[in-house]
């Protein structure tokens, strides 16, 4: 026993001193037959019949005579109520043998003429009328089912209404040889279970429920003796005291023993301990020293024990010189009550006092498994943890105390612990740590750093791996072990831990600066949404465009478009795992990372020695949840990618085709696309100076892309000009001078490059719609002889003939021109002057011809008007100018020789002699009307125009011969 279990004083033993003298003078009368205790007072029946109740001041509060002569032998107190149960043997009113009685009070209520409490009901336990005393007796907690176990081996089951005393039965549900030690009930919801303890064996029966009515089943074939069995109220157990162990009994039957080998004569439970009784050892087991303490006491001396079962410890033991009748629980300690009449109280002591023994002996373990079966909680158990890792420390067992510190890590400063091993070698007890406060999220960017830096150290390449993959909650500092691995050179396990904790601009910093993993940038940007991923690409566009010039065009092209779609990868399933490798390949530049990152972090006593290799991940081994959700976005306006494309032209181009095709564009958007378009056509026709059809080729795109803005304007006319003469592109300011009607510029634009075939050529193109340009042609050509020389005597011959067709110049002003340089010839003009003096020759006699037609006819027209004014007129007409009939009176004459009906006139709504309210004259003929209301409206109509001066000089501007035009006004 010694060996097995650890003996220590958990209890304070404290004897009672009872003040009051009749209490004390009944304790010491040993006439106590019967102890129970509940409700916060202690019942004490004698062997006169009468139950005494003490209070917490030990002293006799009540008393009543229960029983006239019979000693109650048992008694028991339902918790919480005032019922109290009562057993006593009293004699028979037949004959001389003992009938075991039993009463149930109510303490709460006294009979008003005697004062005792109320007695609710009196049963008389059958045992078929043999005369052998109860050994054993149990209630339930609502009294309906008891138990009463006999000398004689009888069990008696009550069951029934004791406290309204509505009736009972009784049935002797056990006999046997053996006498009765123990009975003990347990009720499990519509089950109740009697255990039956005899000298030899143990049984359970069902008394109430499923499995009603079967015979006893026998648990083990041991017995036990009288107060060795009891009840664990916490778990129902039945506990049963031999010799040899403690055992415990449930439903299923015996539970795993506890070996505790010590003569046994009482047992009860105090919360997780057994009190036990051992009675005194016989004279030839006592040993000498004993003897010579006790004397010859030594052999009546009784031990009282508490042990820990679970624990295995002994929490006290002490010896008694006096028997120990009674072990009960009330006020929240353990009491004994000895022969003599002595009572003990046995406090626990404090679970810090405890706590304390156990550390003086150094037992941690034990100490930490006291702390929990008293309910301490974690945080208060770490400080016992820590102390077992410091003692263990000290021993310089730093596993075991690394161990320990863990444990305590919820509670403990890091910093204590990481200083205790970073003054030692033991790095890998300090990894191990490190690596608990990241799995209890208890870590700093220090400790993350230390712990990289401690992977470094050792070249355990496998382990960083393992700590960037744990699965679960980040339990690091993301930042810290990001830039830690970027600085050791461990760029895709970089890359894994930002992708895959979401830091997407991250990921394509850590591919594009520290990898040059460009394409695999671009294929991660491309994974992201809209919104994520434009702010990555606009980045890292220029490096993009440099390196993956189509790729990254394309997906350019697509976001701007408005047709990007994240990119989802088919799922893939890998069944081959990766191996580590020791040739080449990633281990080397593995090891590499690790000398970089360990001469980056020095640690106190380590070496760099040695260099491990082994296999790392790639940014693809991060788990990739594509949702393939179609994604609508609001597409950026194309010129902020403009700056994207620098020095990357035929990209550039294709970008800028592609956004043009878009219907979707506003006008302000297509102006600038078509505006870069053109600049980097002409950019682009100029790159091989010396290869025509290279420039034609793409001057002729600019062209088209100008004459396509003619019809719907995009680019604006001085961007084109500034453009075009940048780049020397004519054609283009020809075309822009076109639209905008600046074509006398365009002519001059050729004469002052004195390009003699172009100005020849614009004036052709332009002259019919600019007849000014001649004039200014036959000054061009005049001016130099080379030029006249080049366009040849036919072309200065044209230019006159149209001038002259035109009326543009006067023959003075052409002479006036040609006279200004010495170039020109009379001999060249003469055609001209000759056509121009026959043709004025000729109008001169035409309008001669005219003036003497017009004087004839204004004569003519005088003396009419004169005939009508002084001479009479004959009427010789016979007919009607209107009918056509014969004249008929009455008949009207005009002076203009028409004559008609007067019915005529009348149908014709003419009245004769009256005033004219339409304009026309009183009397007027309608045959004359027509002509005359021309007149006047001509008339008239000149009478207004004399005020409107802007038509005269419209009139006049577009006249070919304005004196003709003035005079026809006049």
């Amino acid at each position: 026993m010694a060996l097995t279990w650890r003996s220590f004083d958990f209890f304070e033993a404290t004897p009672i001193k009872i003040t009051d003298d009749d209490t004390r003078a009944f304790f010491e009368s040993n006439s106590i037959s019967s102890v129970c205790s509940g409700s916060e007072s202690l019942f004490l029946g004698s062997y006169d019949g009468l139950v005494r109740i003490v209070g917490p001041s030990w002293k006799v509060v009540r008393s009543f005579r229960a029983y006239e002569t019979g000693p109650i032998t048992h008694m028991r107190q339902v918790e919480g109520t005032s019922l109290l149960v009562t057993v006593a043997e009293e004699p028979s009113t037949t004959d001389s043998t003992n009938m075991p009685l039993l009463k149930v009070w109510a303490l709460d209520k006294p009979v008003k003429k005697t004062g005792i409490p109320t007695c609710l009901s009196t049963l008389a336990i059958n045992n078929g009328k043999k005369p052998f005393p109860i050994s054993a007796f149990t209630a339930t907690e609502d009294l309906s089912q008891l138990a009463v176990g006999f000398a004689n081996g009888a069990v008696t089951v009550i069951r029934g209404d004791l406290i309204h005393d509505l009736g009972t039965k009784q049935r002797i549900i056990y006999e046997s040889d053996e006498p009765i030690t123990g009975v003990e009930l347990r009720v499990d919801s519509n089950l109740t279970t009697l255990f039956v303890a005899t000298t030899s064996r143990i049984l359970k029966l069902v008394i109430s429920g499923k499995g009603h009515g079967q015979a006893p089943k026998t648990v083990e074939d041991n017995g036990c003796g009288v107060g060795c069995m009891a009840v664990d109220k916490k778990t129902g157990d039945i506990i049963v005291a031999r010799d040899d162990a403690i055992y415990t009994y449930s439903l299923d039957g015996r539970g795993p023993p506890t070996a505790y080998e010590a003569h046994k004569k009482l047992i009860s439970v105090y919360h997780d301990y057994f009190a036990l009784v051992s009675p005194p050892t016989p004279a030839a087991e006592s040993d000498t020293l004993r003897r010579r303490l006790w004397g010859g006491a030594s052999d009546n001396i009784f031990t009282f024990t508490l042990i820990h079962p679970e624990l295995r410890i002994i929490a006290h033991s002490e010896s008694v010189l006096s028997d120990i009748q009674h072990i009960f629980q009330i006020w929240g300690d353990l009491y004994t009550l000895t022969q003599e009449g002595k009572v003990y109280r046995y406090h626990e002591k404090s679970l810090q006092q405890r706590l304390e023994m156990l550390y003086q002996r150094n037992l941690y373990t034990l100490a930490v498994e006291v702390a929990q079966k008293s309910g301490m909680d974690g945080q208060q158990q770490n400080v016992i943890f820590r102390k077992h890792g410091d003692y263990l420390y000290q021993k310089g067992n730093y596993d075991e105390a690394m161990a320990q510190y863990i444990k305590a890590i919820d509670s403990t400063e890091p910093s204590q612990v990481i200083r205790k091993f970073l003054d030692t070698q033991r790095i890998h007890n300090l990894i191990e740590y490190l690596e608990e406060l990241h799995e209890h999220h208890r870590a700093t960017s220090d400790h993350t750093t230390l712990l990289l830096n401690c992977y470094a150290k050792l070249k355990d390449i496998e382990k960083l791996e393992k700590f960037i993959k744990s699965p679960g909650d980040l339990k690091f500092d993301l930042d810290t072990a990001i830039s830690m691995c970027r600085q050791g050179g461990y760029y895709e396990q970089a890359a894994y831990l930002a992708k895959k904790h979401g830091e997407n601009d991250l990921v394509v910093d850590i591919l594009i600066e520290d990898s040059k993993a460009y394409s695999e940038a671009l294929d991660f940007i491309c994974h992201l949404d809209a919104e994520t991923a434009y702010p990555c690409l606009m980045k890292y566009a220029r490096v993009l465009i440099e390196h993956c010039p189509k790729e990254a065009t394309e997906v350019f092209i697509a976001y701007y478009t408005g047709k990007y779609q994240p990119r989802i990868d088919p799922p893939t399933v890998e069944n081959t795992p990766v191996a580590a490798t020791t040739n080449g390949g990633f281990a080397a530049g593995a090891a590499n990372a690790v000398q970089n990152l360990s001469s980056l972090l020095p640690l106190p006593y380590m070496n760099t020695t040695a260099v491990v290799g082994t296999s790392k991940p790639t940014v693809g081994d991060a788990e990739v949840k594509p949702e393939a959700i179609p994604i609508t976005y609001t597409p950026p306006r194309p010129r902020t990618a403009f700056s994207s494309f620098i020095d990357h032209p035929d990209e550039f181009i294709v970008f800028l085709e592609a956004c043009l095709q878009e219907e979707s564009l506003s006008p302000s958007d297509k102006t600038d696309i078509n505006t870069t378009l053109f600049e980097m056509y002409l950019h682009k026709s100029n790159e091989k100076r010396n290869d025509d059809q290279h420039r034609q080729e793409w001057e002729a795109k600019a062209k088209s892309l100008i004459e396509e803005s003619s019809q719907k304007p995009s680019i604006e006319n001085s961007n084109v000009l500034l453009l075009s003469h940048l780049s020397d592109f004519r054609a283009g300011t020809t075309l822009v001078k076109e639209q905008s009607g600046l074509l006398f510029d365009i002519f001059r634009s050729y004469t002052s490059a004195k390009d003699t075939r172009g100005a020849i050529k614009a004036l052709r193109k332009y002259g019919p719609e600019e007849p000014q340009l001649y004039p200014a042609a036959l000054a061009y050509l005049t001016s130099d002889q080379k030029i006249l020389d080049e366009a040849g005597p036919e072309e200065l011959d044209s230019i006159l003939t149209h001038i002259d067709k035109f009326g543009l110049m006067a023959p003075l002003q052409v002479v006036q021109t040609l006279s200004k340089y010495p170039v020109a010839t009379m001999g060249m003009i003469k055609p001209y002057l000759s056509k121009r003096i026959e043709r004025e020759r000729k109008d001169i006699e035409e309008n001669r011809g005219h003036l003497g037609a017009f004087r004839t006819e204004t004569e003519e027209k005088r003396r009419q008007i004169s005939e009508l004014e002084n001479e009479p007129v004959v009427f010789q007409n016979t007919r009607c100018s209107a009918c056509g009939a014969g004249l008929e009176l009455p008949v009207v004459h005009f002076l203009c020789r028409h004559s008609f009906h007067g019915r005529c006139l009348r149908n014709g709504n003419l009245g004769i002699g009256g005033g004219g309210t339409d304009g026309k004259a009183v009397g007027e003929c309608p045959t004359c009307a027509v002509e005359n209301d021309t007149i006047r409206a001509l008339k008239r109509s000149q009478g207004e125009n004399a005020e409107r001066h802007e038509l005269f000089r419209d009139g006049l501007e577009r006249s070919e011969d304005r004196f003709r035009t003035v005079a026809e006004c006049c």
